[in-house]
């Protein structure tokens, strides 16, 4: 709709005027009664197309990221990066578009090593957390680095054969656990756990 371009274009503009380089992008998951999967992945491809043009004009990146299956429905209808690989070469605008690579979100994947070489500088973001192997809720139990059973050094380590030089963002979305502590121990312990990667 018009208000929702306009409301993307109005945080592009804001993300710009912060100098930020790039911004994820979070597709969706299905509306309530929707079960046309297919449909909705290419909804989301002419969606794109139109924030594509929107991003160009404030020259922020959009680093898509796949999200885990387990919330297709709800929050994202791209689940692999093979997915968002395809959609980038349907898209042909790497010059503005990119992928984040969630390790949380990708590491179940078989195909991750090849996905991420296949992505190659489309790599913009990458996002490290751990699985636990008790989790107690699939989206906010994430557990610190080093804590789980996801190999981050070894997704590093294909980040960088890749070409992948930037940033890795700790994201811990721990509501039963690491919110609760001060900010000082997460940031500490965060510090700890990626003196490894």
């Amino acid at each position: 709709s018009f208000l929702r371009a306009k409301q993307h274009l109005q945080f592009l503009e804001e993300a710009a005027e912060l100098e930020v380089k790039s911004v994820i992008v979070i597709t969706g998951g299905l509306s309530p009664g929707n079960r046309d999967l297919t449909g909705q992945r290419q909804k989301v491809v002419e969606e794109l197309e139109q924030l594509i043009g929107q991003a160009e004009s404030t020259g922020i990146k959009l680093s898509l990221e796949p999200l885990h299956p387990m919330v297709c429905g709800t929050r994202s209808v791209i689940s692999s990066l093979s997915e968002a690989n395809d959609i980038l070469d349907k898209l042909k605008r790497d010059d503005v578009m990119g992928i984040a690579v969630d390790t949380y979100a990708l590491w179940w994947d078989a195909r991750l090593k090849e996905e991420i070489q296949r992505a190659g500088s489309r790599l913009l973001n990458f996002h490290v957390s751990d699985w636990l192997h008790k989790t107690r809720d699939v989206r906010l139990d994430r557990g610190m680095p080093g804590d789980g059973q996801i190999d981050n050094a070894l997704i590093r380590s294909w980040m960088i054969e890749a070409g992948y030089n930037g940033a890795v963002e700790v994201e811990i979305l721990s509501e039963l656990d690491w919110w609760q502590k001060p900010a000082d121990t997460v940031v500490r312990k965060i510090c700890e756990r990626i003196s490894f990667l």
